[in-house]
């Protein structure tokens, strides 16, 4: 955000107090009242933001933000005493900021978590047998598969090829892998089950 500060008309306008400030903005809206704010309180703000978020470049960003919002909020709150109103709410803006992130860790980690356990509940990737006697079941239902879905399935998770390069060699597209290794798995998964039965 660029601040815009006061010409030469508005010399005198710098020796307002606070209360003076705000009241002018609010009746004519001139952001360059603002702009004596922001001179006044920047590093005030910037040691709150600091306490907060312990991060240089993040507090600068926050330091910002609050500044820029007063534009609106400045219109909308009746402001008795600027500096404790102006703590406060930088105050709550961190607040807000780390709550979000913390959110957004933990929305992460339950995204790999739910990964997870697509991956283990898998019968396939994971069987439940002792590994030897599933893998031999394992292999024999592959060779049971119509020979695209086997080529797939072996590339893939036996020689860990991505899509594009089983794509490559088999002459399929991207979308006909995905769909080969799609249906062979759910193949694979009906002859284990009906073995196991």
């Amino acid at each position: 955000m660029q601040m815009v500060f006061l010409g030469n008309n508005h010399r005198n306008s710098s020796k307002l107090t606070d209360d003076e400030l705000i009241s002018r903005y609010c009746s004519t809206g001139h952001k360059e009242l603002i702009g004596i704010l922001y001179k006044r309180y920047t590093r005030f703000v910037f040691l709150i933001c600091m306490k907060y978020l312990k991060d240089e470049d993040r507090a600068k960003d926050a330091v910002m933000q609050v500044f820029e919002n007063l534009f609106t909020d400045l219109l909308k709150h009746e402001v008795k005493s600027f500096k404790s109103w102006l703590y406060t709410v930088t105050k709550n803006h961190c607040f807000m900021q780390l709550r979000e992130e913390k959110q957004d860790q933990q929305r992460s980690i339950r995204m790999k978590m739910d990964q997870s356990a697509d991956m283990e509940s898998d019968p396939f990737l994971h069987p439940n047998e002792e590994k030897e006697q599933a893998m031999v079941k394992l292999q024999g239902a592959v060779n049971n598969l119509r020979e695209e879905q086997r080529r797939c399935i072996e590339m893939f998770y036996f020689e860990k090829k991505c899509y594009s390069e089983i794509a490559e060699i088999t002459g399929f597209t991207v979308k006909q892998v995905k769909s080969h290794l799609q249906n062979g798995k759910r193949n694979l998964r009906i002859m284990l089950e009906e073995r196991h039965g």
